[in-house]
Parts: structure tokens; sequence; C-alpha cells
């Protein structure tokens, strides 16, 4: 049997940097590394919703080196670090047992295979697609001229980077052959031919897509695959709108329902004690729109594209009067409701990523986590 690796803390924030990016992560937002040591070494991981006290008290018992979490523990700078609070007795509590802290939140929102796409997937919709408007502005197409031989290398690097992400699809990319010229100076060190000298090459012309905010990052691992000593390549901004990451989904049922039955189904399918629902009961719904947690941000585009109904978390009075005047549908399962399955899923993506890294460490679940809110019947 194959020798395991050695998996450190900063190996596991970059799994779930693949998992959950974190440029997707609203700007409140507070994702990553929390608490820990980035060069410690992990033998076990626990998965939970929230890092509270109990959590920690877990993973102290079962020696647990690290807690992947859905809500950040620290949201905004912290004045003291004592366990005279609650937070503070938490960080104290899991530095004294070396416990490190990730958390992935609005970045795992939005991802592909993220918790939406979990969550939509759960309630059996088809089609499935983000719920927030495709960005015209925050792409380039790249292109770059690499000789004959060297295409997959410089491929592999910008991949690796970032690049050619469309959707749900990864590793786009398309190439066409040709022949390039060139003539190095008197002071270069060209890679084909002599300097002085008029040179012509079997290139092949790569072409990707790339997001603007991994700009850099993937021009600096190209240039770096990249065999020529100056390297050519074009930006191009692109106009047309692609579909990305976004927050929250939306998809359709295999069959209409009611809006009770469907509500019933919701229920069940997330394993709740109750639901809350906007409309008339005998009301058919199609076209279903989700979004884990408190999601009525995601209202206005739902109505944009048409949705019957929206399901989510944390639904306030008046939210619920303009959807019933609108004659939208909702269903509120509560923001631990739909949020729930993260803990699960995350689990299985991280122990999938660990298999391929052959990382020699356990990945468990926290299987206590309650609602706070008590459903009384």
């Amino acid at each position: 049997m194959a020798e395991k690796n050695i998996a450190r803390v900063a190996d596991i924030v970059g799994l779930i940097n693949h998992i959950s990016p974190p440029r997707l992560a609203e700007d409140w937002d507070n994702v990553g590394l929390q608490v820990g040591d980035p060069n410690a070494s992990v033998r076990r991981i626990l998965v939970c919703l929230d890092v509270e006290q109990a959590a920690v008290e877990e993973a102290a018992r079962l020696g647990v080196d690290l807690i992947v979490c859905h809500h950040p523990l620290i949201f905004h700078p912290l004045k003291r670090l004592t366990p005279s609070d609650p937070a503070g007795r938490i960080i104290y509590h899991a530095i004294r047992h070396n416990i490190a802290i990730i958390a992935a939140h609005t970045n795992l929102d939005r991802a592909v295979d993220g918790l939406n796409d979990w969550l939509a997937a759960q309630l059996g919709l088809a089609a499935v697609t983000p719920l927030e408007r495709p960005r015209s502005d925050g792409y380039y197409k790249l292109v770059v001229y690499v000789p004959s031989g060297h295409e997959v290398a410089v491929m592999e690097a910008m991949f690796a980077a970032g690049a050619g992400q469309i959707g749900a699809y990864d590793r786009c990319s398309f190439r066409t052959s040709g022949t390039g010229s060139f003539r190095g100076g008197a002071d270069t060190d060209p890679f084909i031919g002599t300097p002085g000298a008029h040179e012509e090459a079997q290139e092949l012309r790569l072409e990707t897509i790339i997001p603007i905010p991994q700009r850099e990052r993937i021009i600096t691992r190209m240039i770096k695959a990249h065999p020529y000593e100056e390297v050519a390549y074009d930006l191009i901004p692109l106009a047309n709108p692609v579909q990305g990451p976004g927050l929250g989904r939306i998809g359709v049922l295999g069959k209409k329902r009611t809006l009770d039955a469907f509500a019933s189904q919701v229920k069940a399918a997330l394993d709740v004690t109750a639901v809350r629902m906007v409309g008339n009961a005998d009301q058919l719904i199609g076209k279903v729109a989700v979004c884990g947690g408190g999601g009525m941000v995601t209202y206005a585009d739902a109505q944009r594209l048409g949705a019957d109904c929206l399901v989510t978390g944390d639904i306030k009075f008046h939210e619920a009067q303009r959807a019933r005047a609108d004659g939208m549908a909702l269903i509120d399962a509560g923001h631990f409701g739909t949020e729930k399955i993260m803990i699960k899923k995350m689990a299985e993506r991280l122990t999938s990523l660990i298999a391929e890294q052959r990382f020699g460490l356990e990945v468990i679940t926290m299987t206590t986590e309650q609602d706070p809110f008590i459903t009384i019947t």
C-alpha cells in the first residue's frame, strides 16, 4: 500500500478554497482560516455548521486538529480574547487544544457544487442555474501562443490558477495551430533559434476564459510554465454575459404539484419538524428558486426568472406580505433547516479531495447540532 501524505492546515485551506473560492465571498464576510497555525499537521477534521462550545468540546474529545464550519466564528475585529465572553471562550478553548478553525460561508453559498446546488438537488430540482444575474464585465478571454509540445503544461498551469471555468464546467479552452515568427535582439536568449536571425516555429494559439480577480495569478502561472523568454498573449474584455457561480439556484420540478404538497415534500426532504408557507395551498408549483439561510435577498432575482416559489429561511412579515401581493409562493424551512445539509456534503467533498491527494486523515461530521428554535406542535 502506498504511503499516505502528511497534511497541514494550509493544505486543507487549499482544498476548501478549491471547493469554495474565497473571491466568491461577500465583502462583509470573513472566510478562510480563522484560528490556528497554517503549518500545523492535521490527522482528523470535524465538519459542523456553527463552531459553538459543544463543537469545540466534541473536537477536543475526539482528538480533532481542525474544524471546518459554515458560519464564521469571527465576523468583526476582537477587542479582547478571554474566556469571559462567548466567542472568546470558544477561541480560547480551541487554541488550548491546538484546534484550527476554517470557515466557508458566502463563498460556499455561491460556489458551483456548493451549498445551494446541494439544496436544489435535495429538493429534486432539475435544469438548475444560479439566481444571480450573469456578470458581463467580470471576465477576459486570455489568448497565448505556445510552441507545439508545450501547450499541455501551459494550459494545466492556467487551469490550476483558476482559468477555464464556465458555470458548472471547468478546464474550458480552444486551440488552433499556425506558424509564429520572430527575431531576437543581440542580448536575447531565445528558446528557438539564434539572436539576430529571423525564426519561424510551429505554435498553438490557446484560448480560455479568466475571471478578472484571478488575472494576475493566472498570468503569472502561465508565464512561469511557458518556455519562451518573452511570452506573447492577449487579454480581451468580454461583453457577453458569462454564467458563473452565483447566489441561490433556480430549477424545475419533474412534475408540477400544489404548494401544499410541495411544502410537505420540502419538510420531508430537509428533515425539519415544520415549515411556514406563503401563498394559496392549491396553486401549482413547477419552477422553484432556493437559497439556503436568510435568502430573501434573492427574491427579486427569483421573481425576474419566473419562479413559482422561493424556498429559503428567515422570512420576515413584510417580505411575506409582499410575496403574497406579487403572487409568488414562499416556503420558510428555517435558517438551520436549509443549511444543515452542508455538514454531510462538505464532508463528502473533502473526503474525495483528501483521497486524491493521498492525505492520511479522517473527516468526521458533527451529528448533534440542533436548530436553536424549538417548534411546539
